[in-house]
């Protein structure tokens, strides 16, 4: 029974904990099968943008990524699946001697559609993701199609609550500014004639 009640409790304080947390701009590290850096920014309430700068491990390219991505709560806020897409563009780093491989000259910077779909987790000021992220180059680059896939760990620069804090704080000085505040203005004195 003292087991059972423990597990309860501990349970609803993680779940009360995790749900209390959200981020509106996260950044950090992807590691996978191209590492490199990766910056979510919430851009609505259940939609993201991600910008991931990469290098691979499997190809001589670097390739910067732009995804916007649908965000589905599981259980809490805090834990979520998500799906997506966006464009990527790559640039070729391979020197054009380096036996058994095309010629610099003969490759083009790769440029395409990439998919996006994982899920992830958010702990206190951190983000953890684990994603499959398919990528599909309708020019240039080594191959046709990769496939991608990595955990990020990223820190939560602005969370949702110091947001929309500020977000209220900026109405009320706009209302404040307008005159919206207790301002009655002439109407209240009807025995005067208006002109």
């Amino acid at each position: 029974m003292f087991r059972k009640l423990c597990s309860l409790t501990l349970f609803l304080f993680v779940a009360m904990a995790l749900q209390a947390q959200s981020y509106m701009t996260a950044v950090g590290l992807r590691m996978g099968t191209d590492w490199g850096l990766t910056a979510k920014q919430r851009l609505a309430k259940s939609t993201t943008g991600e910008l991931i700068f990469q290098s691979s491990l499997q190809r001589e390219e670097l390739m910067l990524t732009a995804l916007v991505e649908q965000h589905y709560p599981l259980v809490f806020r805090g834990l979520n699946i998500y799906i997506g897409g966006g464009l990527h563009k790559g640039w070729i780093n391979s020197p054009a001697n380096a036996p058994n491989e095309m010629p610099q000259t003969m490759l083009k910077d790769p440029f395409g559609l990439s998919f996006i779909g994982g899920a992830e987790l958010t702990l206190g000021k951190f983000n953890i993701s684990y994603d499959f992220k398919p990528a599909f180059n309708i020019a240039g680059g080594e191959k046709r199609f990769y496939y991608q896939t990595g955990i990020s760990v990223r820190y939560i620069l602005v969370t949702n609550k110091v947001y929309k804090k500020k977000q209220r704080e900026k109405r009320r000085e706009q209302r404040r500014k307008d005159g919206k505040g207790i301002h009655l203005g002439d109407d209240w004195m009807f025995w005067k004639k208006k002109s």
